[in-house]
C-alpha cells in the first residue's frame, strides 16, 4: 500500500468500496444460497443448485450491454457516474424489497423443500445483472481515476473490494447469524437473519450511492494532473486518455464496430481460448467440495471458521501479486522459469493454476477421509480441511490478480469499458460454462440405495422421496471422485500442451497489437 501514490489513494478506496458493493449480491450467489440449500436439506441435489447457478450467467454475458454502457450517458453526470448511481440506487431498493419478502416467508421459506426454484433463480438473476453492469461502469472508470503508474492497482481494489463483499455476504454471514457457532466461540445467539441482513446491506448501497452523487466527480481534479516532486527530481503524472474524447466512442454504433474488431485481434482471441478451457481443471473442486463436506455432516460453523481464517490472507496477497505484476521480472529464477516458462506478469497465475490443481487433488482426499460419524474430526484432520481450503483460494488469489493486471496492461482505453469489460466476461464464462455440466455429472456418476433398495433419479425412489418416506439414502457409488478426476486429468492436459507455452507467447505480443485506436 506505501507503493501507492499519495495522489491515488482516494480514487483506490473508492473503487474498493464499489467492488465491495458488488461482492454482496456474488456472496449470497455464489456462496449463501446453495450453503443455505444444501445445509438445510442434504437431499438437495447437485442439478439443482447447478441449476440457481444460472443466477451467476449475466457475469458471463455482459459484454452484450457494455457497449451501451459505453455509449449512453449524460455528460453532465459523466460516463460512469451515470450508470453507476443508478444501477447502486436500483441494486440497494431490491434488497430492501427482497429482505421484506424473506422475512414474510414469501421467497425462500424456512421449510427448503418448499422453495420455488425458479423465482428463487429469477431474483438473484436480476441482482447479478445489476451487478454486471455496475461492474462495466467502474471497471472502465478505474482506467482513467488511476495514473498509468498506478493501474496494476486496480486489480488489488478489486480483489480486496469483491473479496470484502463477498465475505460480508458468504462467511461472516452464515457465521453471525449462525446459533451453533455464535454459541460456540461466543456464547451467544446469533446475530441476524438474512432477511436484516438484506436489508441493511440495501441501506449500505443506498448511502454509497449518496455518497457518489454528492462527493464524487467523473475526472481527477486537473490539479492531480500536475507534476510531482520526487527525490529532488519532477516527475509528470499522467493518467490514461480519456476516451469521453474520441469521436470513436461517441455513439453506440461506433462502440460495437470497435468491439468486433478488437474479438478479431490474434492476441485477444487466443486470450478468449486460454479463459474458456482454464478453469475447468478446478470446477469440481470449487464448485462440489464444500458441499460433499456439508453433505457428509461437517458443521456450518467450523466450515465457516476455515473462510474466516482465509480473509485476512486474501488482502494481503492481493497486494503482493499486484506489486509482483507491475514488472516483467516477476519470481525471476532458473526453477520457476523452468516450470512456468517465460510468463512475465502472467507467471503469478500459472502458479496459482499448479496450486489449484493440487487444491482440487486434495479435495478428493479430504472427502474421502471424513469420518462417518462427524463428532470424530480430530484437529489434525481439520487442519488438513482449512490448508485445502486455504491453498486454493490463495492460488485462485494469485490467478484473479495476475490476469487482471494483465487485462489492465493490455486494454484500449479508447473503449476501455467495453474492453475490460470484454477480457473480464471471458475470464467469467470460463468459470461458469462448466458448472452445471459438473453438477449434472456427480448425480449422474452417483449411485444410491434407500433401505437397501438402488435408486437414481429415474428409477424406483429419487434421494428426495427416499427422505420423505423416512428412509435413509446412502451412496453406493459416488459421482463426486469421478468427476474430480476427470477434471484434474484434463487440466493436466491442458497446461502441459498449451496453457503454459500460450501464456508466454501473449506476454510477448507488442502492446499496439491489442489496440484497435490510433
Amino acid at each position: 500500500m506505501l507503493s501507492l501514490p499519495p495522489h491515488d489513494r482516494k480514487q483506490f478506496y473508492l473503487l474498493v468500496v464499489l467492488y465491495l458493493l458488488q461482492g454482496i449480491p456474488v456472496g449470497l450467489t455464489f456462496g449463501t444460497i446453495p450453503f443455505i440449500l444444501k445445509s438445510s436439506q442434504r437431499q438437495t441435489s447437485f442439478v439443482t443448485i447447478g441449476l440457481f447457478s444460472m443466477a451467476t450467467y449475466p457475469y458471463s454475458f455482459k459484454i452484450l450491454w457494455s457497449p451501451i454502457v459505453d455509449s449512453w450517458y449524460s455528460r453532465k453526470i459523466g460516463r460512469r457516474r451515470s450508470w453507476i448511481i443508478p444501477v447502486q440506487f436500483v441494486t440497494g431498493i431490491t434488497l430492501l424489497a427482497l429482505g421484506y419478502c424473506v422475512s414474510k416467508d414469501m421467497i425462500l421459506p424456512k421449510n427448503v423443500s418448499d422453495v420455488d426454484m425458479k423465482a428463487l433463480t429469477f431474483v438473484f438473476l436480476f441482482l447479478v445483472f445489476l451487478c454486471s453492469t455496475q461492474d462495466i461502469a467502474v471497471d472502465g472508470w478505474a482506467l482513467n481515476i488511476l495514473c498509468k503508474e498506478s493501474l496494476s492497482y486496480a486489480s488489488t481494489a478489486q480483489t480486496i473490494g469483491l473479496n470484502i463483499g463477498y465475505f460480508m455476504s458468504f462467511t461472516i454471514f452464515l457465521s453471525l447469524s449462525s446459533d451453533e457457532f455464535m454459541q460456540k466461540y461466543f456464547h451467544r445467539d446469533g446475530l441476524f437473519g438474512l432477511a436484516s441482513y438484506l436489508k441493511s446491506t440495501g441501506i449500505l448501497y443506498l448511502a454509497v450511492t449518496v455518497y457518489v452523487i454528492l462527493f464524487t466527480s467523473e475526472n481527477v481534479p486537473q490539479e492531480t494532473h500536475s507534476s510531482i516532486k520526487k527525490d529532488d527530481d519532477e516527475k509528470m503524472i499522467e493518467y490514461q486518455a480519456d476516451e469521453r474524447n474520441s469521436s470513436e466512442s461517441h455513439d453506440l454504433i461506433n462502440v460495437y464496430r470497435l468491439f468486433i474488431k478488437v474479438m478479431k485481434l490474434p492476441s485477444v482471441r487466443t486470450l478468449a481460448v486460454v479463459h474458456l478451457i482454464s478453469k475447468f481443471a478446478f470446477q469440481c473442486n470449487d464448485a462440489a467440495t464444500n458441499l460433499k463436506l456439508l453433505e457428509k455432516g461437517l458443521k456450518r460453523e467450523d466450515l465457516a471458521i476455515t473462510v474466516l481464517i482465509n480473509f485476512p490472507f486474501e488482502l494481503l496477497f492481493g497486494f503482493y501479486v499486484a506489486r509482483l505484476s507491475r514488472t516483467g521480472n516477476t519470481f525471476d529464477n532458473k526453477i520457476v522459469r523452468a516450470i512456468t516458462g517465460d510468463a512475465r506478469v502472467l507467471t503469478p497465475w500459472i502458479i496459482g493454476f499448479l496450486g489449484r490443481l493440487l487444491a482440487a487433488v486434495l479435495g478428493s482426499v479430504v472427502v474421502y477421509m471424513f469420518p462417518d460419524d462427524e463428532s470424530e474430526i480430530s484437529t489434525s484432520f481439520f487442519l488438513l480441511i482449512l490448508f485445502q481450503h486455504l491453498l486454493g483460494s490463495f492460488m485462485s488469489t494469485f490467478q484473479f490478480v495476475s490476469m487482471c493486471a494483465f487485462h489492465t496492461q493490455v486494454a484500449d482505453p479508447v473503449i476501455g469499458g467495453t474492453y475490460m469489460t470484454l477480457l473480464n466476461t471471458l475470464s467469467n464464462l470460463g468459470g461458469t460454462w462448466p458448472r452445471l455440466l459438473i453438477m449434472t455429472m456427480i448425480d449422474t456418476f452417483s449411485e444410491y440405495k434407500c433401505d437397501g433398495l438402488a435408486i437414481t433419479d429415474g428409477e424406483v425412489l429419487s434421494k428426495a422421496q427416499c427422505a420423505d418416506i423416512g428412509g435413509r439414502v446412502e451412496t453406493i457409488k459416488d459421482g463426486y471422485y469421478i468427476t474430480n478426476l476427470l477434471c484434474v486429468v484434463a487440466g493436466v492436459i491442458i497446461f502441459t500442451s498449451y496453457l503454459r507455452p500460450t501464456a508466454a507467447k501473449l506476454c510477448r505480443v507488442p502492446l499496439n497489437q491489442w489496440k484497435v485506436s490510433n
